[in-house]
Protein backbone atom coordinates (compact mmCIF):
# COMPACT_ATOMS: atom_id res chain seq x y z
CA UNK A 1 0.00 0.00 0.00
CA UNK A 2 1.51 3.73 -0.80
CA UNK A 3 0.03 5.43 2.68
CA UNK A 4 1.39 8.64 1.29
CA UNK A 5 -0.68 8.09 -2.08
CA UNK A 6 -4.09 7.23 -0.09
CA UNK A 7 -3.11 10.60 2.46
CA UNK A 8 -3.31 12.63 -0.73
CA UNK A 9 -6.19 10.65 -1.77
CA UNK A 10 -7.81 11.47 1.75
CA UNK A 11 -6.55 15.31 1.35
CA UNK A 12 -4.51 14.74 4.75
CA UNK A 13 -1.24 16.59 5.06
CA UNK A 14 0.93 14.93 8.56
CA UNK A 15 2.01 17.03 10.57
CA UNK A 16 5.34 18.27 11.87
CA UNK A 17 6.29 15.58 14.85
CA UNK A 18 5.38 17.83 17.44
CA UNK A 19 8.36 18.63 20.56
CA UNK A 20 7.92 15.91 23.60
CA UNK A 21 6.41 18.41 26.60
CA UNK A 22 8.97 16.67 28.69
CA UNK A 23 11.48 13.89 29.05
CA UNK A 24 10.86 11.23 26.11
CA UNK A 25 10.95 10.53 22.67
CA UNK A 26 8.00 10.53 20.11
CA UNK A 27 8.28 7.28 19.40
CA UNK A 28 10.68 4.11 19.80
CA UNK A 29 11.03 1.43 17.10
CA UNK A 30 11.57 -2.44 18.81
CA UNK A 31 11.58 -5.66 17.61
CA UNK A 32 9.47 -4.94 14.74
CA UNK A 33 7.29 -2.69 16.00
CA UNK A 34 6.89 1.25 16.40
CA UNK A 35 5.47 2.44 19.67
CA UNK A 36 4.34 5.92 19.17
CA UNK A 37 4.13 7.96 22.73
CA UNK A 38 1.21 9.27 24.06
CA UNK A 39 0.37 12.28 21.64
CA UNK A 40 -1.86 14.95 22.18
CA UNK A 41 -3.78 17.10 19.71
CA UNK A 42 -1.53 19.87 18.85
CA UNK A 43 -2.14 22.26 15.81
CA UNK A 44 1.07 24.17 15.29
CA UNK A 45 2.44 23.62 18.59
CA UNK A 46 -0.76 24.48 20.42
CA UNK A 47 -3.50 23.08 21.66
CA UNK A 48 -6.59 24.26 19.94
CA UNK A 49 -9.38 23.26 22.76
CA UNK A 50 -8.36 22.26 26.44
CA UNK A 51 -10.29 21.44 29.27
CA UNK A 52 -12.61 18.13 30.44
CA UNK A 53 -15.04 16.48 27.85
CA UNK A 54 -18.13 16.70 28.69
CA UNK A 55 -17.59 20.16 30.11
CA UNK A 56 -15.83 22.70 28.69
CA UNK A 57 -15.61 20.55 25.40
CA UNK A 58 -18.07 18.81 23.42
CA UNK A 59 -17.76 15.08 22.39
CA UNK A 60 -17.69 16.10 18.75
CA UNK A 61 -15.08 18.24 19.26
CA UNK A 62 -13.07 16.12 20.63
CA UNK A 63 -13.58 13.29 18.56
CA UNK A 64 -11.72 15.78 15.94
CA UNK A 65 -9.14 16.07 18.57
CA UNK A 66 -8.51 12.91 18.40
CA UNK A 67 -8.07 12.29 15.18
CA UNK A 68 -5.55 15.38 15.09
CA UNK A 69 -3.80 13.07 17.96
CA UNK A 70 -3.73 10.14 15.43
CA UNK A 71 -2.38 12.44 12.85
CA UNK A 72 0.54 13.32 15.23
CA UNK A 73 1.45 9.73 15.96
CA UNK A 74 1.29 8.69 12.43
CA UNK A 75 3.82 11.51 12.08
CA UNK A 76 5.81 10.66 15.34
CA UNK A 77 5.66 6.90 13.42
CA UNK A 78 6.85 8.12 9.87
CA UNK A 79 10.01 9.72 11.68
CA UNK A 80 11.20 7.26 13.26
CA UNK A 81 10.69 4.54 10.84
CA UNK A 82 10.95 6.45 7.23
CA UNK A 83 7.91 5.92 5.36
CA UNK A 84 4.29 4.67 6.73
CA UNK A 85 4.07 2.00 3.71
CA UNK A 86 6.20 -0.24 6.08
CA UNK A 87 3.17 -0.33 8.93
CA UNK A 88 2.15 -4.22 8.15
CA UNK A 89 -0.70 -4.10 10.54
CA UNK A 90 -1.97 -1.20 13.50
CA UNK A 91 -2.25 -3.11 16.24
CA UNK A 92 -3.14 -1.19 19.30
CA UNK A 93 -5.05 2.16 19.93
CA UNK A 94 -4.65 3.52 23.45
CA UNK A 95 -7.07 6.90 24.04
CA UNK A 96 -7.25 8.76 27.33
CA UNK A 97 -10.15 11.15 27.47
CA UNK A 98 -9.98 13.83 30.35
CA UNK A 99 -13.59 13.65 31.24
CA UNK A 100 -16.29 15.27 33.69
CA UNK A 101 -17.12 13.03 35.73
CA UNK A 102 -20.36 12.41 34.16
CA UNK A 103 -18.72 11.51 30.68
CA UNK A 104 -19.53 7.81 29.71
CA UNK A 105 -19.10 8.73 26.10
CA UNK A 106 -15.04 7.98 25.81
CA UNK A 107 -15.19 5.38 23.17
CA UNK A 108 -17.19 7.40 20.44
CA UNK A 109 -14.34 10.18 21.62
CA UNK A 110 -11.73 7.63 20.81
CA UNK A 111 -13.57 6.57 17.29
CA UNK A 112 -11.80 9.98 15.80
CA UNK A 113 -8.74 8.11 15.76
CA UNK A 114 -10.09 4.91 14.89
CA UNK A 115 -11.76 5.81 12.03
CA UNK A 116 -8.76 8.17 10.84
CA UNK A 117 -6.44 4.82 10.55
CA UNK A 118 -9.48 2.81 9.05
CA UNK A 119 -9.73 5.45 6.49
CA UNK A 120 -5.72 5.97 5.74
CA UNK A 121 -4.78 1.68 6.20
CA UNK A 122 -8.16 -0.01 5.29
CA UNK A 123 -8.26 -3.60 6.91
CA UNK A 124 -4.70 -3.29 7.75
CA UNK A 125 -5.90 -0.24 10.37
CA UNK A 126 -8.33 -2.35 12.15
CA UNK A 127 -6.91 -2.79 15.68
CA UNK A 128 -7.40 -3.36 19.16
CA UNK A 129 -8.44 -0.25 21.29
CA UNK A 130 -9.11 0.89 25.13
CA UNK A 131 -10.50 3.90 25.38
CA UNK A 132 -9.94 5.38 29.15
CA UNK A 133 -11.49 8.26 30.69
CA UNK A 134 -9.07 10.15 33.32
CA UNK A 135 -8.99 13.03 35.15
CA UNK A 136 -6.35 14.97 33.73
CA UNK A 137 -4.16 15.34 30.78
CA UNK A 138 -0.94 17.19 30.23
CA UNK A 139 -1.51 20.86 29.55
CA UNK A 140 -5.67 20.80 30.48
CA UNK A 141 -5.65 18.73 26.82
CA UNK A 142 -9.01 16.85 26.44
CA UNK A 143 -7.31 13.61 24.64
CA UNK A 144 -4.39 12.01 24.07
CA UNK A 145 -3.77 9.13 21.66
CA UNK A 146 -0.65 6.12 21.11
CA UNK A 147 -0.37 3.50 18.98
CA UNK A 148 1.45 0.36 18.16
CA UNK A 149 2.06 -0.40 15.02
CA UNK A 150 3.30 -3.58 13.13
CA UNK A 151 5.93 -3.30 10.76
CA UNK A 152 7.13 -5.36 7.80
CA UNK A 153 9.82 -7.69 7.71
Amino acid sequence: MNVDARLAELAITLPEVAAPVASYVPAVVAQGFVYTSGQLPFVDGALPVSGKVGAQVTADVARDQARQCALNALAAARAAIGSLDRVARVVKVTGFVASDPSFTGQPGVVNGASDLLGAVFGDVGVHARSAVGVAVLPLDAPVEIELVLELTA
